[in-house]
């Protein structure tokens, strides 16, 4: 057990601190990389200009902690396990579809197709929810999460501090409600992920307001798509692990995926009210409209790191009673979510845009 507690204690340190060594080499030595164009600042929050790479440090920590995971347990080859090289690939293809936007706002048409073809990865390596358990169905549905959530995350990251708290509260979620379902273990998934959570607690040390840098597109992209692998992994699956009701897997991930899933539909429904399309960026999202409703940057901040913690321990409170077969008080925990998107739907219609 001690041994156990060191390694994930080890990776997740390393995890920080070799994320806020990235972020201070790119904070140092590269001012003008992964500046956004000043056009841009029309629908980001901030109007300053900021190096937008900080999200490379969650692709170099991954990369990483795969380096680290095959010395330390040489033993074992983890790329003769099909989802990790799903993962592996597919991440890797994020990561570079984000770093050519960053650098030269690549085509809508172009992102989507690459989005796709990570989500069929995921497929054909196993990666795939499986509550209908018709192939066909399943992979259609893995392959739409995938889409959205790359695209949700992206669209979530829109002011300071909020996507990396959000993703790290949900990527908590899928490490404990693992290791409820599959028992306490330090394997490849377990290392993998405290990696990336210590690389985006490193990576809020320079994003949290008033921020330093932006995740960026490349930052965005790669963890939309690791947050999707294990939101199917860990929450999606959790009723096919537990051999129960899927609609309980749906709730779970609804609730724990509760900050990014309210904000993306609201900013869809009011844009489509409008005549708007969904993808084009904007200053009308739930943490704009708090502002507007008086609220400083880094309260907005405070109110999603609540969201955020709430949700993580919910979606975990439904785990452990998924294991225990209790199943059907879960219902109930869509309460939560309705009233998280209700409050920040109607601080939407309440308060409207102001010029900033």
């Amino acid at each position: 057990m001690f041994d156990n507690i060191l390694q994930i204690a080890s990776f997740g340190l390393g995890g920080v601190l070799l994320s806020m060594l990235c972020n201070v080499l790119l904070l140092n030595f590269s001012k003008s990389l992964g500046i956004r164009n000043k056009n841009d600042v029309v629908v980001r929050w901030s109007n300053e200009s900021k190096p937008s790479l900080g999200g490379v440090s969650f692709y170099v920590v991954f990369v990483f902690s795969a380096i680290a995971y095959s010395i330390i347990f040489y033993d074992e080859v983890i790329f003769h396990n099909k989802q990790y090289i799903g993962l592996f690939v597919a991440g890797a293809m994020a990561f570079l579809m984000g770093l050519a936007d960053d650098a030269y706002n690549t085509k809508p048409l172009v992102k989507l197709a690459v989005q796709i073809f990570c989500g069929l990865i995921f497929v054909w390596t196993g990666t795939f929810i499986d509550i209908f358990h018709v192939f066909y169905i399943d992979a259609a549905l893995t392959v739409l999460w995938v889409i959205i959530i790359m695209n949700s995350l992206n669209m979530l990251d829109n002011m300071d501090g909020i996507t990396g708290t959000t993703v790290l509260f949900i990527l908590l979620s899928c490490l404990f409600g693992g290791w409820i379902i599959f028992d306490f273990n330090t394997n490849i998934w377990t290392l993998t992920l405290v990696s990336v959570i210590g690389a985006i607690i490193g990576f809020l040390r320079y994003n949290v307001h008033p921020s330093k840098l932006f995740m960026g597109d490349a930052g965005s992209q790669f963890i939309g798509l690791f947050v999707a692998f294990f939101g199917v992994k860990y929450l999606w699956n959790v009723s096919s692990s537990t051999e129960t009701n899927a609609w309980a897997s749906i709730i779970v991930t609804l609730v724990a995926f509760t900050p990014a899933a309210a904000d993306t539909l609201t900013v869809v429904i009011n844009r489509l009210k409008r005549g708007q399309s969904p993808m084009v960026g904007g200053k009308d999202h739930t943490t704009h409209h708090l502002v507007y409703a008086g609220f400083k940057d880094i309260q907005v901040w405070y109110v999603f790191v609540l969201i955020g913690a709430v949700s993580f321990v919910l979606s975990l409170v439904m785990i452990y009673m998924i294991q225990a077969s209790i199943i059907f008080p879960i219902i109930f925990f869509l309460l939560y979510f309705v009233l998280v998107f209700a409050y920040l739907y109607r601080n939407t219609i309440k308060f409207p845009p102001k010029n900033k």
